[in-house]
């Protein structure tokens, strides 16, 4: 390949490179969607197990505690997924 040649395929793969679009909002949307159905089941698990082990000898202060963080630390990755799937493509 002779130098020409290298430049114009250099020149064309960075034109690519620059006009690849960008993720679409439905892929984002359902690679978010497939994330969310896969999370919560393990996270369900997860806080069942810890359950099974920590509420039996609990009192119920530390009961109500679990239940409270239980109830409501599975939303902070779905949280911080939710901006992303629905940022929109052409924003930097």
């Amino acid at each position: 390949m002779t130098w020409p040649q290298a430049d114009v395929k250099l020149a064309s793969s960075r034109f690519w490179i620059q006009t690849d679009p960008r993720m679409s909002p439905r892929l984002k949307k359902l690679i978010g969607t497939l994330v969310i159905f896969i999370w919560l089941p393990v996270y369900i698990l997860f806080a069942w197990a810890i359950g099974l082990h920590v509420l039996p000898s609990a009192n119920g202060v530390t009961a109500f505690l679990y239940y409270a963080l239980a109830g409501t630390l599975w939303i902070i990755p779905i949280g911080l997924m939710l901006p992303w799937m629905y940022r929109d493509a052409s924003r930097n």
